[in-house]
């Protein structure tokens, strides 16, 4: 359905697409089938939607962006344009935005050049986001910073540890992470809590790291690894850790030193939510070996898939 007052010049519009009043398509546009497009909207030249896009009233789609299936656009969200001074020449595509299928985009968010949305991300309502958000992230503010991941349980670590006093490990919803309570003993002169390899640890050691000094919006991790487990424990601080088996996703609130997870092999992990004075410790069953990481999340969902 292209309503009369609608100026759509584009041949590639999907079947089952409903186009509003004094909606503008140029002719470069390639609109995908049963998408939705809302009064005083307008999509430019070399732009391409997925099947099943909302976009809502006030939106223009600047030429080159890319959006997936399912994505849904709040009113009046902005989307800059390439970002060059006049006269220059192109970045061949690096200030391009590009949304993923399922994201949406909250009413008035503000998205600058170059972003790149991830799938099933959410921005919230007015964000102005100068940076990529990763696969189902949650971002809000000014500018946008990771608050959440969505579709995730939230556990504070200590408190699932709560009840079971004694040094041992609890399964999580999440295939293969255990959460695991170290040996703790409170003395006046300083308390003390220790860990053995293969044992309270449950793999051998050959490497650890520690990362420390984090900007409180930033994230680490990021990835997967195929082979090599990991054992986390916040020594000060605190931290969240999101654990990821490609169909449950938990997250942990780390905040005490004898609190520690077990991340297996084929879990995607997330580090974010840093306080200022955190440092995370990282025991790992491997030498470094840039071979053994999975650094896209699509990536590692179609691996979960083929296992």
């Amino acid at each position: 359905m292209i309503h009369e007052m609608a100026d759509v010049q584009s041949t590639e519009v999907g079947a089952g697409c409903r186009l509003w009043q004094f909606v503008v398509v140029l002719p470069g546009a390639r609109i995908g089938a049963d998408c939705t497009i809302n009064p005083h909207s307008f999509v430019d030249n070399d732009v391409v939607l997925g099947n099943r896009v909302t976009i809502a009233g006030g939106v223009r789609i600047p030429e080159g962006m890319r959006v997936g299936d399912d994505v849904a656009i709040g009113a009046n969200a902005s989307f800059a344009p390439e970002d060059r001074t006049p006269g220059s020449e192109s970045t061949a595509g690096s200030d391009k935005i590009t949304i993923h299928d399922g994201a949406s985009i909250g009413a008035g968010a503000i998205v600058l050049p170059g972003v790149d949305i991830g799938r099933r991300a959410f921005v919230a309502a007015g964000a102005v986001v100068n940076r990529t958000v990763p696969p189902n992230a949650i971002v809000e503010g000014n500018p946008s910073k990771i608050v959440g991941y969505v579709n995730t349980r939230r556990s504070q670590a200590t408190e699932a540890a709560t009840g079971n006093e004694d040094p041992g490990f609890l399964a999580t919803g999440v295939n293969g992470v255990t959460l695991h309570r170290m040996p703790r003993v409170v003395d006046m002169r300083g308390n003390l809590t220790v860990g053995e390899f293969e044992k309270s640890i449950p793999f051998s050691v050959r490497r650890y790291f520690m990362v420390f000094d984090v900007p409180s919006m930033e994230t680490r991790g990021e990835h997967a690894h195929k082979q090599c487990h990991q054992f986390l424990i916040c020594v000060a601080g605190r931290c969240a850790l999101l654990a990821d088996d490609g169909v449950n996703r938990q997250e942990f609130l780390l905040d005490q030193p004898d609190i520690g997870i077990h991340l297996p092999p084929m879990v995607w992990g997330v580090q974010y939510k840093y306080s200022p004075d955190a440092v995370l410790l990282v025991f790992a069953s491997d030498y470094y070996d840039s071979d053994d990481y999975i650094r896209n999340y699509s990536q590692f969902l179609e691996m979960i898939k083929s296992k």
